[in-house]
């Protein structure tokens, strides 16, 4: 029941931002978006130029930061002027995008094992990113569909959402047992072997 209340939430959500966004492109032009595109694009230079007077990984940080930071309004955009599910995807992506390249680029202060472990959460948190706005779209679309049919398409709909679930669980599982077993290379012998097989027996398939 409870998994049920959040999902319907979570669709709820998803309408209202897509009400709100379908509202405001009601009174955006074609001039509007052009001038929109223009003025992020001039935030993006003026930001990038900033992080000229940066030196080493800071700089590529904060570029990263600057793309990052365009790429997400961008994405905002088009999703402000046009809103369906796949434009609201591409925000929810754009964003864990835009923080794994810094989260990557931060990683470079640091070597060895370290390192390694930084980047693998990174990665991790990107792969959660993705799934989560998969889950997102396919459940909203499953449920849009289903709305409009009869009580067969529900079950359907309920149906192709748990697989939805699942496999967003599994991806995100997957991402976290790299990370412990990135950690567990920090380690020798059968200090390894037994945190290997704990990190196995955690994240397993379940």
């Amino acid at each position: 029941m409870v998994k049920s209340l959040n999902l319907r939430s979570g669709v709820a959500m998803v309408a209202c931002l897509l009400f709100g966004a379908s509202a405001m492109a009601q009174t955006m032009s074609s001039g509007d978006i052009s001038a929109s595109k223009t003025r992020i694009k001039t935030e993006y230079k003026a930001d990038k130029k900033a992080c000229a007077s940066q030196a080493s990984n800071a700089k590529d940080i904060c570029v990263a930061q600057a793309k990052g930071k365009e790429a997400v309004a961008l994405a905002e955009l088009d999703n402000s002027y046009k809103p369906t599910l796949k434009t609201q995807y591409k925000v929810s992506v754009a964003k864990g995008e835009a923080t794994y390249d810094v989260a990557k680029q931060k990683c470079d202060d640091l070597a060895g094992n370290p390192k390694d472990v930084c980047i693998k959460e990174a990665k991790a948190g990107l792969t959660s990113a993705k799934a989560d706005a998969t889950v997102a779209m396919k459940t909203s679309q499953t449920n849009q569909v289903a709305s409009e049919k009869k009580s067969d398409a529900n079950v359907k709909a309920n149906t192709e959402n748990k697989e939805v679930r699942a496999d967003a669980a599994a991806d995100k599982r997957a991402a976290q047992l790299k990370v412990a077993e990135e950690k567990c290379d920090a380690l020798s012998s059968t200090a390894k072997d037994n945190c290997l097989a704990a990190a196995k027996a955690h994240f397993g398939k379940r």
